[in-house]
């Protein structure tokens, strides 16, 4: 809504200055100076902002949906034609906020303003031609991820087909294969990556951002560069933890597969660590186990026997939030979620939670698999159901999560209770193992949360060099792969192609979704962890530590979710833990036994890279 004081222009008399000299007079009019806008001008402008963002947010969403779940290029179209009309509203908002620039608003209502500039993850300039083009260029990249193919095995595989290749196989040629063949599903995006970039770019600096990464930063109430620094000091906290585990998993696997493959130095060869992307690495457990350990829980057979399928894993996840005394999921959710791979159809099958209509009809994405890994992504997709549903009666822009590092983290904490000890609970075991057995336990937890930790932070970190321009299209792949090794101690498998551009080969690139968010919520969630189980009374090693059936603990975790964004993060983070800083010290404290072990083993080995 603009300002909408009249400005009329006083007309000056038509006489001639001789008239006027005899009537004794000679003025000159002057155009009257429009009013300044109005704290409660601005005020009611942001409101109404945000009701018109919300009502276009739920139709883009809708239309996504299908899209994801009917992969074609009709949903294709409809969705680029949302998502322009979505651009050209906020672009549109975005320049009537101008108007009230320079006034002096409350703090709450400054803090909209901001978050009105961020309404788009890629802002669009004031432009038609370039915001539909960035529409575009949006769902197509989309959809060239989900629906690329890999030629193997005389056969044409998914991601899932090749992905369980990567997870299982031993023979280091057949990794290989699957791992080069899924990259070059991502070679054509360069170019439409690129053009992307420079026209997101260009709306950023009309937003008064440098770029779209310093945007990307700005969303977290405080400075952009401040908050690099707060990244770095996070890695810092954790690095010397997975510098032991990096340095303990490449000697096992230059045992397993000898110095021709992998060797006692260096960086480690991406296909070999059972990731498609090597940022979990526990499909490699068998390989690295601690000797003369006493077995840990093998979560994937339990499920397997105990007769699980998509449908029970996403029951037992409502059920532990249930214990804590959450509410029971909506008919709907289970009417209108995806929880399996359709065979009829192209889907995209990252994992996702949704909230369709901003309040109650919350949903999730799965091509689900009964293995310990979907086991866990079940209740971490739940979290975010959760959390939507929990601030679901905020102000338009404020739901949201506190940041979007609290949003990956709030399922990822409730996972961590997924000890032996509740296992057994719930009947998934017959016997808890023996204290013999953590260090088998927490290795298997550290090659998933602990390998991944410098991966998260290097994705964004790559994008924030290519929107800067630091890095160019010619560099985009050797500066993907400088800042793997440098971070992840990760080299290629193979000689990379001119033409690659192997970033492409993660969903999230394309998909366009700032990746920051999950290295900060594998941080929050030991953090959130350790307060969850202070407030338990917990007195035992945190690792062993479940609050599943703690009421009082969901009743104070319920609490900082319904804050959603309507105060800054440091507030909602106090409101559960009692402090205002993220902190990777819980991370240390729960890894702390294997720590010690790592030490140990590493101590006749040349670490680092």
């Amino acid at each position: 809504m603009k300002n909408n004081t009249n400005k009329t222009l006083i007309k000056s008399l038509a006489l001639s200055c001789s008239m006027l000299v005899l009537l004794g007079a000679c003025e000159q009019k002057k155009a009257v100076e429009p009013t300044k806008p109005t704290v409660a001008e601005a005020t009611a402008f942001i409101e109404d902002a945000g009701k018109q963002l919300i009502e276009a947010s739920v139709h883009l969403g809708q239309l996504e949906w299908v899209n994801a779940n009917f992969i074609t290029s009709d949903t294709n179209a409809l969705v680029a034609s949302a998502d322009e009309e979505f651009l050209l509203l906020s672009v549109s908002l975005a320049n009537q906020a101008k108007e009230y620039q320079g006034l002096m608003l409350p703090a709450d209502v400054a803090r909209k303003f901001e978050m009105l500039k961020q309404a788009n993850v890629l802002p669009a300039p004031n432009n038609a031609d370039k915001t539909a083009r960035l529409a575009v260029i949006k769902a197509d990249l989309n959809a060239t991820y989900s629906t690329g193919k890999v030629d193997m095995d005389g056969t044409q595989k998914s991601l899932g087909d090749v992905s369980d290749i990567i997870a299982s196989d031993r023979v280091p040629e057949r990794l290989l294969e699957a791992w080069d063949g899924w990259r070059k599903i991502s070679k054509p995006m360069k170019d439409d990556f690129a053009e992307m970039v420079a026209i997101a770019n260009e709306g950023a600096r009309e937003l008064g951002y440098t770029d779209v990464g310093a945007m990307w930063r700005s969303g977290y109430d405080m400075d952009p560069d401040d908050f690099a620094k707060s990244a770095d000091k996070l890695w810092g906290q954790v690095k010397p933890l997975y510098d032991a585990l990096h340095c303990h998993v490449r000697s096992k696997l230059s045992d397993h597969y000898g110095d021709r493959v992998v060797g006692d130095e260096g960086a480690i060869p991406a296909h070999l660590l059972g990731n498609m992307w090597a940022q979990s690495w526990s499909n490699i457990y068998p390989l690295v186990k601690p000797e003369g350990s006493d077995a840990g829980v093998d979560i994937t057979s339990a499920l397997k026997k105990n007769d699980y399928d998509a449908i029970k894993m996403v029951k037992t996840g409502e059920d532990f939030f249930s214990s804590l005394g959450f509410d029971p999921l909506p008919d709907t959710f289970w009417d209108r979620s995806l929880f399996v791979k359709p065979k009829d159809r192209e889907v995209t099958c990252h994992a996702s939670a949704w909230n369709l209509d901003n309040k109650d009809d919350i949903r999730i994405k799965m091509c689900t698999k009964v293995n310990e890994e979907d086991f866990i992504t079940v209740h971490h997709e739940l979290g975010h159901n959760y959390y939507q549903r929990a601030y679901n009666n905020q102000n338009a822009f404020h739901i949201t999560g506190a940041h979007d590092g609290f949003h990956e983290a709030i399922g990822d904490m409730v996972a961590l209770s997924i000890t032996p000890d509740y296992l057994k609970t719930i009947g998934l075991i017959d016997e808890v193992p023996s204290a013999d057995a953590d260090i088998a336990l927490l290795m298997q937890r550290a090659l998933d949360k602990v390998a991944f930790l410098p991966f998260g932070l290097m994705v964004d970190k790559w994008r924030w060099q290519v929107f800067s321009g630091e890095l160019t299209p010619d560099t985009y792949n050797s500066g993907w792969w400088a800042l793997r090794e440098e971070y992840q101690g990760i080299k290629p498998g193979n000689e990379r192609p001119a033409d690659a551009f192997d970033p492409g080969a993660k969903y999230h690139i394309p998909g366009n979704t700032p990746y920051m968010r999950y290295f900060l919520a594998h941080v929050l969630q030991f953090q959130f962890h350790q307060a969850a189980c202070q407030q338990a009374g917990w007195e035992g090693p945190l690792h062993r530590c479940s609050v599943y059936g703690n009421k009082d603990v969901g009743a104070r975790l319920n609490a900082m979710l319904e804050m959603g964004a309507s105060k800054p993060w440091p507030d909602a983070l106090e409101a559960f833990t009692g402090t205002r800083d993220m902190d990777g010290s819980a991370v240390v404290a729960y890894f702390e036994p294997l720590k010690v072990w790592l030490d140990e083993q590493n101590k006749d080995r040349s670490c680092g890279w």
